[in-house]
């Protein structure tokens, strides 16, 4: 076991082996970005006069070749790592830092990472929602409310408001990122440092604040928590146009499954998988919110528990935004299909509601006569209206305004 950074207070023999496998932390892919948070630390201990050039010099190039393969398990965690591996002037690069300042530094650069490259991911399956949107933007289908045929629309117009809900997820990640930007170097364990070291760029206000705050990490785990609640919404949808009672939409054969023992089977896994996975963002969300909850300042070891759900998130926000992207793109809609669910002639029931209020009467009036008329059997629908026409929508001029956006 590698010496911690605060073995000089416990003495020489050591934590016993359960309590040190207890406390180890697991936090390999924070790596990166300590070592990027450690070299700009050590810029400004140089910059105080606190390195030379020449150790300053050697301490980045020594952070330029560490890799996870140089990681032991003695280590207590990365931050320790990166000092052994820097050797003797390792020593002074601690000088003016706590690891409480140091971790948050790190974690905040990785959810500003992992922030920035959901808005890419998010982009791929909405580039991909977009293609198929203008592809079926006059494509009839039913629309639906407490999933019973409401009114006709189309298939395009359905597909954007997928679009949109994607579009306010990648707000809330560039909120997150937003907020990850701000640096906590500076604050010490609690209260700073009598070390003369230069301000960082977009510093924190108050040292307590900076070493405690992890509202950056629950905005992220929120952002992914919103994102899986609406892959979830989408996916429910492709599983049931994917059934034969619906018959909308044919799965692709690269992004579905069959079953080990039924040989026609072709099962819509990855929707199913991705609106599974909603429970688990949820659960992650809730989980760090549990555990900053009544937390005194300023840092908690608690605070450990903060790195593996969002760990956990920011690879299955890949993993999902990608793989849904390849079944939307893969879908083969069955127009005929939907034309004839479209032709249910209850459809048109508002329209002639309305057709009856253009001649004034009375909504309400118009209302009660038409659903008299289908009570009774006698309904019968007004003539067929083109959707962007009826509806003065058009769900071209959207699909084109939403790739503008989308940089599509």
């Amino acid at each position: 076991m590698t010496q911690p950074l605060w073995g000089g207070r416990t003495g020489g023999g050591g934590l016993d082996p359960e309590v040190w496998d207890f406390l180890r932390a697991d936090d390999t892919e924070l790596l990166p970005y300590d070592l990027e948070g450690t070299r700009i630390h050590a810029e400004r201990l140089a910059e105080a006069g606190f390195l030379t050039a020449d150790e300053l010099a050697e301490i980045t190039a020594r952070l330029a070749t560490i890799t996870a393969a140089d990681l032991e398990p003695g280590d207590e965690d990365v931050h320790s790592a990166i000092e052994r591996l820097l050797g003797d002037v390792g020593r002074k690069v601690h000088a003016g830092r706590s690891r409480n300042d140091q971790v948050v530094t790190a974690f905040r650069l990785y959810v500003f990472a992992a922030a920035r490259e959901a808005d890419e991911e998010l982009a791929i399956l909405a580039k991909a929602v977009l293609a198929r949107a203008e592809a079926e933007a006059a494509t009839p289908m039913p629309a639906y409310t407490h999933l019973q045929r409401a009114i006709g629309v189309t298939l395009g117009h359905h597909l954007l408001a997928w679009a949109e809900m994607l579009e306010r997820d990648r707000a809330r990640f560039a909120f997150a990122s937003a907020r990850a930007s701000q640096s906590p170097l500076g604050a010490g364990a609690v209260a700073g440092s009598t070390l003369p070291l230069p301000a960082p760029e977009n510093p924190m206000r108050n040292s307590m604040d900076a070493v405690a705050d992890r509202d950056f990490a629950l905005d992220y785990l929120y952002a992914t928590a919103v994102l899986f609640t609406h892959l979830s919404r989408i996916g429910e949808e492709l599983i049931l146009w994917t059934t034969s009672e619906f018959g909308f939409a044919k799965l692709p054969e690269n992004a579905a499954t069959g079953s080990s023992m039924m040989p026609q089977k072709l099962n819509a896994d990855v929707a199913e998988l991705a609106r599974g996975k909603a429970g688990t963002a949820i659960g992650r969300l809730t989980g760090l919110l549990a555990t900053v909850k009544s937390l005194p300042l300023a840092y908690n070891r608690d605070l450990q528990e903060d790195k593996p759900p969002v760990f956990a998130a920011r690879g299955e926000v890949r993993g999902a935004l990608r793989a849904l992207a390849v079944l939307v793109s893969g879908l083969e809609f069955d127009r005929e299909r939907l034309a004839a669910a479209c032709a249910d002639p209850g459809l048109r029931a508002t329209d002639a509601a309305e057709l009856l209020v253009k001649d004034g009467v009375p909504f309400r009036d118009a209302h009660e006569q038409v659903a008299a008329s289908v009570r009774a059997g006698t309904f019968e629908p007004p003539p067929a209206v083109p959707f962007a026409e009826s509806r003065h929508i058009d769900v071209a001029a959207a699909v084109a305004a939403a790739k503008k956006r989308w940089g599509a």
